[in-house]
């Protein structure tokens, strides 16, 4: 291959590299003074320009006869100009104004894009070598040989989407989609609870213990242990019965929250006292579901008082992702969501105080 086109080749690997250790070392700026940008101006355009640039290299690259000089022409665009612009606009969007969870999804939607794109140029690399070596300029690749190409500017071609799918969405968007996610992992861990049934779990006990027919001193022993057994099902079932009655409501506040507060209710994200509180907002939501599963891990271990607390963890958590919107977000005046979260405490009340064994 070319002198030059060697060069930049070496070239996009390498800053594709360095670029991607900055984007995991980089802290997010909290300077005051920090250039502030909107989702529209920030990695959508340079993602869009790389989605093209590679698809002109994937097709110089497998098309006939190959072409060093096209190849390089696309190669200085993408190292001159999109990635550096891919990785600051990833930069700026820090969390203090777009949210830990939307800054760190962009983050490393664009480390996935370098790291996708630098396998495609290292794809390339190989067939640039065969031509040089086997001086083949004039010869087609094979089928497999352009599959490899197609099938890695596919994944590159993903990771773009994904950015556009955030930078589209936005913060809001974002974090709804996020809500979503952990709204159906409660109800996974309900479903789960659901079908689970404690007698199950002590069938194949007395054949691993086996029995002695011939000794009747066991007889009244075993008769207890029956009793102190029927007695700790009946306390699972019952404990099964009120934790489930405690996670419906529990799992019914994500859709309520997407609706009434993230649909609606006047969130900006432009104003950071806002952003802040939708960051404690999610933190709450996200920890809800570890509480679920403690909680419910904890009965199939037959373990009661974990399981309590476990599940008053989720009940407060709850509790303090309500609190905090409760009113929408620029107003103090109650709504729809208001009225709703006083009914939703108050159920609450009822059945925790009902989750006893």
């Amino acid at each position: 291959m070319s002198q030059k086109l060697h060069a930049l080749l070496n070239t996009a690997i390498i800053l594709s590299e360095q670029f991607q250790t900055t984007l995991d070392t980089t802290p997010p700026t909290t300077s005051e003074d920090a250039p502030t940008i909107t989702t529209t101006e920030g990695p959508a355009d340079p993602t869009k320009s790389l989605r093209a640039q590679v698809t002109k290299l994937s097709l110089l690259a497998i098309t006939s006869p190959f072409t060093p000089s096209a190849i390089s022409t696309c190669l200085v665009s993408v190292n001159d100009s999109v990635m550096p612009s891919m990785v600051t606009a990833a930069l700026l969007l820090t969390p203090g104004e777009y949210t830990k969870a939307f800054s760190t999804e962009a983050r490393i939607l664009v480390k996935t894009g370098l790291k996708e794109f630098a396998a495609l140029v290292r794809e390339i690399t190989d067939v640039a070598n065969k031509f040089d070596t086997n001086n083949e300029e004039k010869k087609e690749l094979s089928k497999s040989e352009k599959d490899v190409i197609t099938s890695q500017t596919g994944r590159v071609w993903d990771v773009c989407d994904s950015i556009s799918t955030l930078v589209v969405n936005g913060v809001v968007g974002h974090v709804a989609k996020r809500v979503q996610e952990w709204h159906d992992l409660v109800k996974d861990a309900i479903d789960e609870l659901e079908e689970w049934d404690p007698e199950d779990e002590d069938g194949g006990f007395e054949e691993l213990m086996g029995s002695d027919d011939d000794d009747e001193s066991t007889t009244k022993i075993g008769e207890d242990e029956d009793g102190d057994q029927d007695e700790g099902m009946e306390a699972l079932r019952n404990q099964k019965k009120s934790l489930l009655r405690a996670l419906k409501p529990i799992s019914q506040i994500y859709p309520a929250i997407i609706t009434h507060r993230l649909k609606k209710g006047g969130l900006t994200t432009s104003d950071k006292t806002q952003i802040g509180k939708l960051e404690t907002l999610t933190s709450n939501l996200q920890s809800v579901p570890d509480h679920v599963d403690e909680a419910a891990g904890s009965l199939y271990e037959h373990n009661l008082d974990d399981c309590i607390r476990f599940l008053g963890l989720a009940k407060v958590t709850a509790d303090k992702a309500i609190e905090l919107v409760v009113t929408p977000w620029s107003t103090s005046e109650e709504d729809k969501f208001t009225v709703w979260s006083k009914t939703w405490r108050k159920v609450m009340g009822d059945v925790i105080s009902d989750v006893r064994p």
